[in-house]
Formats: structure tokens, C-alpha cells, sequence
């Protein structure tokens, strides 16, 4: 009897996403900037919430996100939420129509804590991440929820103010969750943008890429975008 040949398992590489962040734009236009950002190829929208507890300024909330969904009832609302007590506000931003909650780990007492939140998020019909800081370090426990997250976003500045200094130190992060995870979105956000810094996170993993004055403030955003998808699609295969 002729024995089968049994081919490989292989894991394919999540898609490439640019997300461009809304704190960059225009708050008095930003439909506008919104519909643009999509017209010029950006997959996700990232919404930046800040409590101005944990962290020291303060942005937008649920009214904002439920505001753009409803002149934008297809796109995709990734959320991250710079808060204290992420869990209080899960149901807000499930009915002002967000896509994604993405909650830091700091903000979290207990891994207990974080699978509770993130099986929350999950059955109310979004997607969960978790993120964390530049200084948080990748433990067993980060690694034993990360069958549990549809993404982690691995801050390369510090939370809380756009246009800080890409920290590339920490994308060593990236690669070691892919390594774990071929399957898993790995967002990084901070200081990106076309070049060096987008080659970069590619390298180490991510696929996912939050971008702010480096998409808003070029002279061409479409250009920046494509650039940027570009350096990430060429290093997808691992």
C-alpha cells in the first residue's frame, strides 16, 4: 500500500495593515480626514483614547468613535485605550461601534484580570489586543494570554503624546511574539514612518504599522502609505 506523503502544516503571515492615527489629524475636520485616510489605502483607523490619568493627556472617548462610525459605518475603529480601569468603559465603545479594544497591561492587577477583560471584549463582538509599554518586558505571563488576544501592540515610544523618537530597542519584543505567535497581529506605534524606522518593524515581526504626522503631515499621504505597506509586504515571509 502506497503510503501518502503528508505535506507540511504552514501558518500563513496576517495581512499588512496601515493604521493611520487619528491624534495626528484634523479634530475639526475629521470626517474628512478620516474618508481620506481611506481613499489613500490605510486598512485600519487608530483612535488614540487618553484619560489624562494613565497617561498624562487627554484626547477623545466612546462619543468621538461613535461620532465616525456613523458617517463611516464599513471602517475599521481600532481602538487604544490609554486608561485606568479599561473594563469600566468596554460597553461604551462596543455601542459607539468600535472594532477593537486594545487595553495596556499595565493597567491590569492580574493576568486573571487581563483574561476576564479580554473574554469581555471578545463576546461583546470586538476584536481584543493588549499593549504595552516600552519598558514592559515580554513574561510568561504576557505569553500565556497571547493565544487568547487577536493582537498586541508593542509601543516603540512612550504612551500619551504623538511625534516622540522612534525606540527601536524595542522591537526585539516583536520578534521574539512572532516567533511564538507566526499567526498573531503584531502592532507597533510610535515615531514610524516611510524609511528606516517602518524596515525596521517589519524585520522584527509587526505587521500591523500606526503611523501620525508621518501620514498626516506628508506631502503626499497616499505615497506614504503605499511606501510603508510596501517595506512591510517585503519582509511578510518568514
Amino acid at each position: 500500500m502506497a503510503h501518502r506523503r503528508i505535506q507540511p502544516l504552514t501558518v500563513e503571515m496576517p495581512a499588512t495593515i496601515i493604521a493611520p492615527s487619528l491624534l495626528a489629524g484634523d479634530f475639526a475636520r475629521l470626517k474628512e480626514e478620516c474618508e481620506y485616510m481611506l481613499e489613500c489605502g490605510a486598512g485600519w483607523l487608530h483612535m488614540d483614547v487618553m484619560d489624562g490619568h494613565f497617561v498624562p493627556n487627554l484626547t477623545f472617548g466612546a462619543p468621538v468613535v461613535k461620532a465616525v462610525r456613523k458617517h463611516l459605518p464599513q471602517a475599521f475603529l481600532d481602538c487604544h485605550l490609554m486608561v485606568t480601569n479599561p473594563e469600566q468603559w468596554v460597553d461604551d465603545f462596543k455601542n459607539a461601534g468600535a472594532s477593537q479594544i486594545t487595553f495596556h497591561w499595565e493597567a491590569m492587577d492580574s493576568v486573571h484580570e487581563c483574561r476576564a477583560l479580554i473574554k469581555r471584549i471578545k463576546e461583546s463582538g470586538m476584536r481584543a489586543g493588549v499593549a504595552i509599554r516600552p519598558k514592559t518586558e515580554i513574561n510568561e505571563d504576557i505569553i500565556s494570554i497571547l493565544s487568547e488576544v487577536n493582537m498586541i501592540l508593542i509601543m516603540t515610544v512612550e504612551p500619551g503624546f504623538g511625534g516622540q523618537k522612534f525606540m527601536g530597542d524595542c522591537l526585539t519584543k516583536g520578534q521574539q511574539v512572532r516567533s511564538l505567535r507566526k499567526d498573531l497581529d503584531i502592532q507597533v506605534d510610535g515615531g514610524i514612518g516611510p524609511g528606516e524606522t517602518v524596515t525596521l518593524c517589519a524585520q522584527m515581526g509587526a505587521n500591523v504599522i500606526v503611523s501620525g504626522s508621518a501620514v498626516f503631515n506628508a506631502a503626499s499621504p497616499k505615497d506614504a502609505i503605499h511606501a510603508m505597506a510596501k517595506a512591510v509586504d517585503a519582509h511578510s515571509t518568514m
